[in-house]
Order: C-alpha cells, then structure tokens, then sequence
C-alpha cells in the first residue's frame, strides 16, 4: 500500500470516529453553522511541552488568546502534508488582519530528521503564522495519545528514507484553549475561512 492510500485511510477513520462521538455544543450560538466537524467538548483542551522551530521549550499556554490549528505531520511527507499546510496557509492569509488571532501550529512525528532549524524553514515556506514543534519521543507520544492522533514509520530503504504514515486531520482551538473542531484536505477552502472567521468573532 503506498503512502498516499495509507494516509487517505486515516484521513477517513480519522473523520469517522470523531463524527461516531457524541457531539455537544455548550457555549456556542444557536444561529451558528460551522462547515467543518464541530467536536466541541468531545476532545481535551489544547495541552502539551514540546520545543518550537527556534528551540524554546514552549507550551500551550503560549498560544493562549490565539485560534490554533493543529497539525500531525512531518517534513519529508510528499503529498498530504503539503496540501493540507497550503489550504491552512490560504485560508489564514484569506483573514487579512484577523490572520494576526491564528497560528498553525506543526507537530513533527519524526523528530530523527525535523530537527529546529528543518521545522523552520518548511513551517515558514508556508504561512508566517505557522510554527514548528518538536520535542522527545515521550512527549510526543503524550501530545499524539492524546488527541488520538495513529503514526507508525515505514521501512527504510537503502539510503535511509521511510515514510510515516500518519492521521491527517487538523484539530481547531479557541482562545482559551477548547477544542471546537477538526478539518482535512477534503473540506473546500471556503469551510476554513468561513468557520474560522466565525470562531474569531465568536470568541473577540
């Protein structure tokens, strides 16, 4: 099975039990109508200790005060990686001065090759919202455990390169650090922009 099959496999399981969960929707208005997956209340707040792409050790609260994209995935990854961190970029830049309430936040599940200064000049290619993060392999195991987030590497070849197959979807914070939703490559670009310029409004 290539990469590309395994990771629209995860993509799909990924969706589908987060969809199978009860969904609440405490906190939110009654009028609103989001266009990604709203999982709100259905996943833990946003927490985590890695290290960020200029090698400060950096947690979640951080990013309090931000709407944060979060995002599995590495630098060799030759195909959803890159489309989904394109639409995430588009998206953010479509804001215009709202982009500066929103960071992409790029968890490294191969910290042997994403080292800080990889991280960073991949994260930036895209959006300067974008961050990269990295830390051991325990604390990374605690952010993915967490989210429920399958990685597993492949066989290296005989130069050494392998794949990670990996789950694919983005999980959506607000300012305080609640979960609200989760978007893939598969939602239209228009979802993202509509439902994160809802959330900012929701939550100024």
């Amino acid at each position: 099975m290539s990469c590309s099959q395994t990771l629209s496999r995860s993509r799909r399981l990924l969706l589908l039990g987060a969809l199978a969960l009860p969904l609440a929707s405490c906190g939110h208005k009654s009028d609103q109508t989001w266009q990604l997956n709203n999982i709100t209340g259905v996943m833990p707040d946003l927490e985590f200790n890695l290290t960020n792409d200029l090698g400060q050790k950096v947690t979640a609260q951080n990013y309090r005060g931000k709407i944060v994209l979060l995002y599995f995935g590495y630098t060799h990854c030759p195909d959803v990686c890159p489309t989904t961190m394109q639409l995430m970029s588009n998206a953010v830049q479509q804001l215009g001065p709202e982009a500066k309430d929103v960071r992409i936040l790029f968890v490294s599940v191969d910290p042997k090759r994403d080292s800080n200064a990889i991280l960073k000049a991949y994260t930036q290619a895209f959006s300067p919202n974008a961050v990269g993060l990295t830390g051991t392999m325990k604390q990374i195991d605690a952010i993915t455990r967490r989210y429920r987030v399958a990685f597993s590497y492949g066989k290296p070849d005989a130069q050494g390169n392998y794949v990670v197959d990996h789950s694919a979807g983005v999980y959506i914070f607000g300012r305080s650090g609640r979960i609200h939703l989760l978007g893939s490559d598969t939602n239209p670009p228009t979802a993202w922009v509509h439902d994160l310029r809802q959330l900012i409004a929701d939550e100024s």
